[in-house]
Protein backbone atom coordinates (compact mmCIF):
# COMPACT_ATOMS: atom_id res chain seq x y z
CA UNK A 1 0.00 0.00 0.00
CA UNK A 2 2.91 2.31 0.68
CA UNK A 3 4.03 2.19 -2.99
CA UNK A 4 0.72 3.74 -4.10
CA UNK A 5 1.69 7.07 -2.58
CA UNK A 6 5.40 7.10 -3.44
CA UNK A 7 6.83 9.71 -5.75
CA UNK A 8 10.11 11.31 -6.69
CA UNK A 9 10.53 14.86 -7.99
CA UNK A 10 12.22 13.58 -11.16
CA UNK A 11 9.28 11.20 -11.74
CA UNK A 12 6.83 14.11 -11.44
CA UNK A 13 8.76 16.14 -14.02
CA UNK A 14 8.86 13.12 -16.35
CA UNK A 15 5.08 12.63 -15.99
CA UNK A 16 4.34 16.29 -16.73
CA UNK A 17 6.64 16.28 -19.78
CA UNK A 18 5.17 12.98 -21.01
CA UNK A 19 1.58 14.19 -20.50
CA UNK A 20 2.35 17.39 -22.41
CA UNK A 21 4.07 15.48 -25.21
CA UNK A 22 1.29 12.91 -25.59
CA UNK A 23 -1.36 15.66 -25.50
CA UNK A 24 0.34 17.65 -28.25
CA UNK A 25 1.05 14.52 -30.31
CA UNK A 26 -2.62 13.50 -30.24
CA UNK A 27 -3.67 16.98 -31.42
CA UNK A 28 -1.06 17.00 -34.21
CA UNK A 29 -1.84 13.48 -35.43
CA UNK A 30 -5.57 14.16 -35.32
CA UNK A 31 -5.09 17.34 -37.35
CA UNK A 32 -2.97 15.43 -39.91
CA UNK A 33 -5.44 12.54 -40.15
CA UNK A 34 -8.30 14.96 -40.67
CA UNK A 35 -11.62 15.74 -39.08
CA UNK A 36 -13.30 12.58 -40.26
CA UNK A 37 -11.07 10.57 -37.92
CA UNK A 38 -13.15 11.54 -34.92
CA UNK A 39 -16.41 12.95 -36.11
CA UNK A 40 -18.23 15.17 -33.61
CA UNK A 41 -15.05 15.92 -31.64
CA UNK A 42 -12.45 18.58 -32.15
CA UNK A 43 -8.83 17.48 -31.88
CA UNK A 44 -8.83 19.48 -28.65
CA UNK A 45 -11.65 17.35 -27.19
CA UNK A 46 -10.26 14.10 -28.55
CA UNK A 47 -6.80 14.69 -27.05
CA UNK A 48 -8.37 15.19 -23.64
CA UNK A 49 -10.55 12.09 -23.93
CA UNK A 50 -7.70 9.84 -25.00
CA UNK A 51 -5.23 11.23 -22.47
CA UNK A 52 -7.60 10.85 -19.53
CA UNK A 53 -8.64 7.34 -20.59
CA UNK A 54 -5.06 6.28 -21.09
CA UNK A 55 -3.91 7.64 -17.74
CA UNK A 56 -6.75 6.00 -15.90
CA UNK A 57 -6.04 2.65 -17.56
CA UNK A 58 -2.30 2.88 -16.99
CA UNK A 59 -2.67 3.91 -13.36
CA UNK A 60 -5.18 1.17 -12.65
CA UNK A 61 -3.51 -1.64 -14.61
CA UNK A 62 0.22 -0.94 -14.44
CA UNK A 63 2.18 -2.04 -11.40
CA UNK A 64 4.99 0.37 -12.28
CA UNK A 65 2.80 3.50 -12.00
CA UNK A 66 1.82 4.61 -8.53
CA UNK A 67 -1.56 6.14 -7.77
CA UNK A 68 0.16 9.41 -6.96
CA UNK A 69 1.95 9.44 -10.34
CA UNK A 70 -1.37 8.79 -12.09
CA UNK A 71 -3.04 11.63 -10.19
CA UNK A 72 -0.19 14.02 -11.05
CA UNK A 73 -0.36 13.01 -14.73
CA UNK A 74 -4.12 13.43 -14.78
CA UNK A 75 -3.78 16.83 -13.12
CA UNK A 76 -1.20 17.86 -15.74
CA UNK A 77 -3.59 16.92 -18.56
CA UNK A 78 -6.44 18.88 -16.97
CA UNK A 79 -4.16 21.90 -16.48
CA UNK A 80 -3.17 21.62 -20.16
CA UNK A 81 -6.85 21.43 -21.14
CA UNK A 82 -7.73 24.53 -19.12
CA UNK A 83 -4.66 26.39 -20.42
CA UNK A 84 -5.44 25.57 -24.04
CA UNK A 85 -9.10 26.55 -23.48
CA UNK A 86 -7.96 29.95 -22.21
CA UNK A 87 -5.35 30.36 -24.95
CA UNK A 88 -7.92 29.53 -27.66
CA UNK A 89 -9.06 33.13 -27.34
CA UNK A 90 -6.00 34.01 -29.45
CA UNK A 91 -6.45 33.37 -33.18
CA UNK A 92 -3.02 31.73 -33.58
CA UNK A 93 -3.74 29.13 -30.87
CA UNK A 94 -7.31 28.62 -32.07
CA UNK A 95 -6.06 27.93 -35.59
CA UNK A 96 -3.59 25.30 -34.33
CA UNK A 97 -5.98 23.56 -31.94
CA UNK A 98 -9.38 23.83 -33.63
CA UNK A 99 -10.62 22.71 -37.00
CA UNK A 100 -12.15 25.31 -39.30
CA UNK A 101 -15.32 24.79 -41.30
CA UNK A 102 -14.58 24.21 -44.98
CA UNK A 103 -16.79 25.17 -47.93
CA UNK A 104 -17.54 22.14 -50.13
CA UNK A 105 -20.09 23.74 -52.45
CA UNK A 106 -20.55 27.39 -53.27
CA UNK A 107 -24.06 27.48 -54.68
CA UNK A 108 -24.19 24.86 -57.43
CA UNK A 109 -20.39 24.79 -57.80
CA UNK A 110 -18.64 21.79 -56.24
CA UNK A 111 -15.22 22.75 -54.84
CA UNK A 112 -13.24 19.61 -55.73
CA UNK A 113 -10.01 20.76 -54.02
CA UNK A 114 -11.90 21.26 -50.76
CA UNK A 115 -13.54 17.83 -51.12
CA UNK A 116 -10.02 16.37 -51.31
CA UNK A 117 -8.85 18.37 -48.27
CA UNK A 118 -11.83 17.14 -46.26
CA UNK A 119 -11.53 13.59 -47.61
CA UNK A 120 -15.16 13.71 -48.69
CA UNK A 121 -16.20 11.93 -51.88
CA UNK A 122 -18.79 13.19 -54.34
CA UNK A 123 -20.90 10.21 -53.23
CA UNK A 124 -20.78 11.48 -49.63
CA UNK A 125 -21.74 14.93 -50.85
CA UNK A 126 -24.70 13.63 -52.89
CA UNK A 127 -25.83 11.61 -49.88
CA UNK A 128 -25.83 14.70 -47.66
CA UNK A 129 -27.74 16.69 -50.27
CA UNK A 130 -30.38 13.95 -50.39
CA UNK A 131 -30.55 13.82 -46.57
CA UNK A 132 -31.22 17.58 -46.61
CA UNK A 133 -34.07 16.99 -49.09
CA UNK A 134 -32.40 18.96 -51.86
CA UNK A 135 -34.15 18.07 -55.10
CA UNK A 136 -32.44 20.61 -57.39
CA UNK A 137 -28.86 21.86 -57.22
CA UNK A 138 -30.12 25.40 -57.83
CA UNK A 139 -31.60 25.24 -54.27
CA UNK A 140 -28.12 24.91 -52.73
CA UNK A 141 -26.55 28.08 -51.34
CA UNK A 142 -23.62 26.38 -49.58
CA UNK A 143 -22.44 23.01 -48.29
CA UNK A 144 -20.02 23.21 -45.38
CA UNK A 145 -17.82 20.58 -43.80
CA UNK A 146 -18.13 21.64 -40.16
CA UNK A 147 -15.38 21.63 -37.53
CA UNK A 148 -17.06 18.58 -35.95
CA UNK A 149 -16.93 16.55 -39.17
CA UNK A 150 -20.64 17.05 -39.89
CA UNK A 151 -21.75 18.31 -43.28
CA UNK A 152 -24.26 21.19 -43.28
CA UNK A 153 -26.40 21.88 -46.33
CA UNK A 154 -27.75 25.40 -46.59
CA UNK A 155 -30.55 25.54 -49.14
CA UNK A 156 -33.80 27.24 -50.04
CA UNK A 157 -36.49 26.85 -52.65
CA UNK A 158 -36.46 30.59 -53.35
CA UNK A 159 -33.84 31.19 -56.07
CA UNK A 160 -33.52 34.87 -55.14
CA UNK A 161 -32.88 34.29 -51.45
CA UNK A 162 -29.25 34.95 -50.54
CA UNK A 163 -27.13 33.48 -47.79
CA UNK A 164 -26.27 35.94 -45.02
CA UNK A 165 -22.53 36.71 -44.83
CA UNK A 166 -22.50 36.31 -41.05
CA UNK A 167 -23.18 32.56 -41.42
CA UNK A 168 -20.05 32.17 -43.56
CA UNK A 169 -17.60 34.31 -41.53
CA UNK A 170 -15.39 31.51 -40.18
CA UNK A 171 -15.66 29.18 -43.19
CA UNK A 172 -12.48 28.45 -45.16
CA UNK A 173 -12.99 28.82 -48.87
Amino acid sequence: MEKWFQFKELDLLAIIITATGIYLAVIIFTRIAGKRSFSKMSSFDFAMTVAVGSMIATTVLSKSVSLWNGIIGLGAVYILQISVALLRRYKVVKKVVDNSPLLLMDGRKILHENLKKARVSEEDLRSKLREANVIRLKEVRAVIFEATGDISVMHTEDENEELENWLMEDVDR
